[in-house]
């Protein structure tokens, strides 16, 4: 039986495949989601404009071009709202681009429908306590200074563009300087749910965080990772 549906949490299926498709919404509307389905990059960035979702799910193989391309333009439309890519590729290359592109996550087909649920559930989650955050206000290093409550990241005075994930994963790594955190650490306090995640996604997380924010991406100074555990972020601050 559907557990009554929650309009603010509207999910967008863009899927080719019926079947696939016919499942995903199943399984959404069980846990009470509004559920909205195109098959094709094009009625999908229709959709974004119209309706608003609060959360996309975008197959990576469309028919009417590569959702990769779709999700840059998505984000064009929308800067927020978190993004989560299927496909049937495991390859590192797929993984990596679709995070740099602005994807929030990235899960590998057959899909596992509860874990699949559950990753949506916790991006939500996590946008919503971050609307209702306004008690923090900057965080500020030797040449990085990331205004919390403006969700904006400046180097030497300039401004870096993030994205939604990205900003989320410094600010904890920031707010924890000092401190070594584990990638379950991370994973739990920015991904939010206990399914099994690839470290990978973590990782490339990481490595675009380092392109973005350090002076020298193959020699970090911010974020140093600590083998076999996870991560540490510099606690150096201006002086």
């Amino acid at each position: 039986m559907a557990a009554a549906v929650d309009t603010a949490r509207k999910v967008l299926v863009v899927e080719p495949d019926g079947t696939t498709r016919r499942e995903i919404k199943s399984a959404c509307e069980q846990d009470g989601y509004q559920v909205l389905e195109v098959d094709t990059g094009s009625d999908a960035l229709k959709q974004v404009e119209q309706s608003r979702p609060n959360v996309v799910l975008l197959e990576v193989t469309l028919p009417d071009g590569a959702g990769f391309d779709i999700c840059r333009e998505l984000r064009k439309i929308d800067t927020a709202v978190p993004v989560i890519m299927m496909s049937s590729r495991s390859d590192e290359i797929d993984v990596v681009v679709a995070l740099e592109i602005g994807a929030d996550d990235y899960v590998t087909k057959p899909l596992r429908l509860r874990e699949l649920v559950a990753r949506m559930a916790a991006h939500l989650r996590r946008a919503r306590l971050e609307s209702a955050e306004t008690t923090r206000s900057r965080l500020e290093f030797r040449d990085l200074m990331i205004d919390v409550n403006e969700r904006r990241t400046y180097k030497n005075g300039r401004e870096v563009e993030l994205t939604h994930t990205e900003f989320d994963l410094l600010t904890f790594l920031a707010s924890n300087a000092g401190k070594v955190l584990s990638r379950e650490k991370i994973l739990n306090s920015i991904w939010g749910y206990e399914y099994p995640i690839e470290t990978r996604v973590i990782d490339v997380h990481i490595r675009n965080l380092r392109r973005k924010i350090e002076t020298q991406p193959s020699r970090p100074y911010y974020i140093l990772a600590v083998p076999g555990i996870g991560y540490r972020f510099t606690n150096a601050r201006p002086g």
